[in-house]
């Protein structure tokens, strides 16, 4: 019997190639030779894109330029752009002390939109506490399995849980993130996949939404749609590459 609870997952149709075929896309993507002497700036890019895209999906809509020139400051956008900028220093953190950064990441992202008393404090309820607690044993050591199949199910999870008052995705997103990072796929934070949910939103939230049931074909459109997005953060970060040299 295997004792990684999230092994069976690769057995669902589809998801084991699925998955593969994400993390080759992605290779081929870390080839640009942009990232040689600019990698730096590529992965400024790409953070701005990533919080542009989850303020997006949690419905605040910006458009990127006026982002850029920070004529933004509606709260949400700014909290995403705070946990993306916070990303790279938490990610040695984020393995050994989840809720200690989960709770930051709600601090960052709901800032001038929630309470003070309610900032970094999760929701008071037993079965969210519960299922925390499954979510941070994985995080800390409890699966073996792809971190792009831990960082969806973090994801998946913590978007179905709402822990956090206010905007709950944002650090969702962050987290999935920070699994990516923390685990050495990601180390530099180049991997868009906030702008392959946004691109593909009503995937996104159908899947999502999906994931709750909780069902095997749930978790599996999940999955499917989480490797989709995936993939579209590669094809950016070959668009990042390609604008970088051009300038």
């Amino acid at each position: 019997m295997n004792s990684d609870p999230l092994a069976p997952l690769l057995a669902l149709t589809d998801v084991a190639d699925a998955v593969e075929q994400a993390r080759t896309h992605f290779d081929h993507a870390l080839g640009h030779r942009a990232l040689r002497r600019h990698g730096g700036q590529v992965a400024a890019e790409v953070s701005l894109r990533s919080a542009v895209a989850s303020a997006a999906l949690e419905g605040h809509d910006h458009e990127r330029e006026e982002v850029r020139a920070g004529t933004v400051t509606e709260p949400v956008l700014q909290g995403a752009l705070r946990v993306a900028g916070a990303l790279p220093g938490l990610s040695e953190l984020w393995s050994t002390a989840p809720r200690q950064v989960l709770a930051k990441l709600h601090v960052l992202a709901a800032r001038e939109v929630t309470t003070e008393a309610e900032l970094g404090r999760p929701v008071d309820d037993p079965v969210v506490a519960a299922r925390l607690d499954v979510l941070v044993n994985l995080v800390t050591g409890g699966t073996r399995v792809s971190p792009l199949v831990l960082a969806a199910v973090v994801h998946g999870e913590l978007l179905n849980l709402r822990p956090f008052a206010g905007p709950s995705g944002v650090v969702a997103r962050g987290a999935a993130r920070l699994v990516l990072l923390s685990t050495g796929f990601d180390p530099r934070g180049l991997l868009a996949v906030d702008v392959g949910h946004r691109e593909r939103e009503p995937e996104y939230v159908g899947a999502a939404g999906a994931f709750a049931t909780g069902t095997p074909d749930g978790l599996r459109s999940w999955l499917r749609h989480y490797m989709s997005a995936v993939e579209v953060g590669a094809d950016q970060l070959t668009a990042i590459g390609d604008e970088t040299l051009a300038a």
